[in-house]
């Protein structure tokens, strides 16, 4: 059974962090800047808190879970000793944990957000290494935590990350922008909540038949009157006017030209 040291303090920090243990996963020790945050997670995780460039314990793997911008950093303040060393981002290149010789990457595709440690068993894990050794020990570590491993390089993970942040990032923000728009009006905003969960549903098994509305519709009349509607709302306008032509092209493509949106 592999031991790891955490890296790291945040949200991803946490739930993995939990996740590790509830696999039996040993965590050896929990590594921050903040010694505050360092010690509370340690504590919660029931494992030493140690100092990012002071005396780490010897393990099997390190860990670093921190945002994209802090991996090259964090990694040059470990020692070069031969221990693999992984992050966790799905887009970046595992040359950001260079100099280290055996790197790798262990990718949860799930937004992670405050509140009680997450489930990793439903979680895909996407792993990758520099090196046989470095991807077997990811392979079952992964294989712990989660049913569904993959094993993608960076190409292919750059791929998945960018089609989770279309399928994921963007929706939920149109959704924060329609309850704005229905607070700014005096409508209760749970009306929509509803018909989100049961689209959320529908689209998970065939997305293609999931999609409807005035777009969809070929309506261009209401498509329109929408476009008015948001006048005093420029952004989201030409948001609303880039999606709903991606719409009418893809299902109305004898009608390519909607230059009245």
């Amino acid at each position: 059974m592999s031991s790891v040291l955490l890296i790291g303090t945040g949200r991803l920090a946490f739930h993995l962090g939990h996740a590790l243990v509830r696999s039996g996963t040993g965590i050896a020790g929990v590594a921050g800047r903040n010694q505050g945050s360092t010690d509370a997670l340690a504590k919660a995780l029931q494992c030493p808190a140690c100092k990012l460039g002071g005396e780490l314990p010897m393990v099997d793997l390190r860990i670093i879970a921190v945002s994209d911008d802090a991996i090259a950093e964090v990694a040059g303040q470990l020692p070069v000793d031969g221990t693999p060393v992984i992050h966790l981002s799905g887009s970046k290149s595992l040359d950001l944990l260079a100099p280290h010789a055996h790197r790798g990457v262990l990718w949860p595709i799930h937004s992670f957000s405050p509140g009680d440690p997450a489930d990793f068993t439903g979680i895909p894990l996407v792993v990758d290494a520099e090196d046989a050794a470095t991807l077997g020990a990811l392979l079952a570590l992964a294989s712990r935590l989660s049913r569904q491993v993959e094993h993608l390089p960076l190409g292919k993970r750059q791929r998945l990350h960018l089609s989770a942040v279309l399928a994921a990032n963007f929706p939920v923000f149109l959704l924060r922008e329609a309850e704005r728009l229905l607070q700014r009006h005096k409508i209760d905003p749970a009306l929509l909540h509803p018909l989100w969960n049961a689209a959320a549903a529908k689209a998970a098994k065939d997305a293609d038949k999931a999609v409807t509305g005035p777009a969809r519709r070929g309506d261009v009349k209401t498509i329109a009157l929408q476009m008015e509607l948001l006048a005093d709302e420029p952004e989201l306008r030409s948001a609303y006017a880039a999606l709903s032509e991606l719409i009418l092209h893809t299902y109305h493509p004898e009608s390519r030209d909607h230059q009245d949106l």
